[in-house]
């Protein structure tokens, strides 16, 4: 990354809203560029370099929702942290379905709110990454390459989010390993506080969509019923 403060995107037709949020941001360390609405948002995206998009759900002129898919569509891989009013699930889980990679449902405190954008900036390569964890790792046809965040199968890329790319990551580097979705929340976000761990369903199967030749019959990401997911074992 460049030396320089992580750019934040704020999406949030409301202007009290925009305040509130941008502040602790900015006293953070961040630099926060505003946006009001989903041509905007794209419209800012398109002039900067990002590295987390804060993005609310009800937007006018066009949704979030909306704006997450095409971000994706473009494929682009920054972090997209959904924010949301309603608490219906089917509004999160479209959300991943899309390409966010984490979602906050209002009312939210401050301390969840900065512990999420932290935790986003952290995975998206803004701290330093480990050392020992960037070595590629090759299962049968799948290479995952730590150190570029580059995943292919048989020689084709495959396109992840940063999301996708930690969950696959974890699991590939302690094979036959059985993880329970809140040990995957706790490797991915730092902490599995604030989330379902529901989500990591979804990034599952969208990752057995990408590089499975059938999603239904998995060569690579296995589930343990009841317990969580484990990773093919290199001998298996």
């Amino acid at each position: 990354m460049a030396d320089r403060a992580p750019r934040i995107l704020l999406v949030d037709d409301e202007q009290p809203i925009q305040t509130l949020l941008s502040f602790p941001l900015q006293r953070d360390g961040y630099e926060v560029v505003q946006a009001a609405d989903g041509p905007e948002a794209l419209e800012r995206f398109d002039e900067q370099v990002f590295d987390l998009v804060v993005l609310d759900v009800m937007l006018p002129r066009m949704d979030g929702l909306e704006v997450c898919r095409r971000l994706r569509a473009k494929g682009e891989t920054v972090p997209i942290i959904m924010l949301t009013a309603k608490s219906e699930e089917i509004d999160k889980v479209l959300g991943l379905e899309l390409g966010a990679d984490d979602y906050i449902t209002k009312p939210f405190s401050m301390r969840e709110f900065r512990s999420r954008v932290k935790a986003a900036l952290r995975r998206s390569g803004m701290a330093r990454p480990d050392t020992d964890d960037e070595r590629p790792i090759e299962v049968r046809g799948l290479k995952i390459d730590p150190g570029k965040r580059t995943v292919s199968r048989n020689g084709d890329s495959v396109s992840t989010t940063y999301v996708e790319f930690e969950i696959l990551a974890a699991l590939a580097r302690s094979p036959g390993r059985v993880f329970t979705r809140d040990m995957l929340l706790a490797r991915v976000w730092g902490d599995s506080a604030y989330r379902d761990p529901r989500t990591i369903d979804v990034h599952i199967r969208h990752l057995r969509e990408k590089i499975e030749a059938d999603p239904k019959e998995p060569e690579y990401l296995f589930t343990v019923r009841g317990v969580g997911y484990r990773f093919r074992d290199e001998d298996a």
